[in-house]
């Protein structure tokens, strides 16, 4: 990832704290599902804590085919920055909005969102995992993704 365009998308835009409840929970487990085994298991923990087991799994079933698609037919790979960084990336603020937009039933800004992190062809059908899994965090008590232990050592994000 070495073009400039791969670095835009890390750019720093705003803080963390500047998201709602759905948005930032979409930022944190996109970081957690990215940084492998340990992060998707904290990100089952708390969806499953949160939702009840069956709704966890549904949600999160829903979260994964949405991250496989993004990196199987995503335009060019998403940067983020570490789980426990404050700072949101251009990226995962663009993500955030997908979500977002997905869950509140605005399928159309979601549909041109979607255009944007894949391929046209699949757009639709990230749409719809985005609004399975938006409205699954929707059911999550608001501060559910701020209350996990985020200070651990990251490898493979921009700071």
């Amino acid at each position: 990832m070495s073009g400039p365009e791969n670095r835009r998308g890390g750019a720093a835009v705003g803080m963390l704290s500047e998201l709602d409840g759905v948005e930032a929970a979409s930022v944190i487990y996109l970081r957690l599902w990215s940084d492998g085994p340990d992060g998707q298991a904290m990100l089952w923990s708390d969806l499953s804590r949160s939702l009840g087991h069956d709704r966890g799994r549904h949600t999160l079933q829903a979260f994964e085919q949405l991250c496989t698609l993004c990196a199987r037919h995503g335009r060019r790979p998403l940067m983020r920055h570490a789980v426990e960084c404050k700072c949101l990336g251009a990226d995962e603020a663009c993500f955030a909005n997908f979500i977002a937009c997905a869950a509140t039933g605005d399928h159309e800004d979601a549909m041109l969102i979607a255009t944007l992190l894949v391929r046209a062809d699949v757009a639709s059908q990230l749409t719809a995992l985005a609004t399975s899994f938006g409205l699954g965090l929707q059911r999550m008590r608001p501060a559910a993704p701020r209350d996990l232990d985020l200070a651990r050592p990251q490898s493979t994000t921009l700071h």
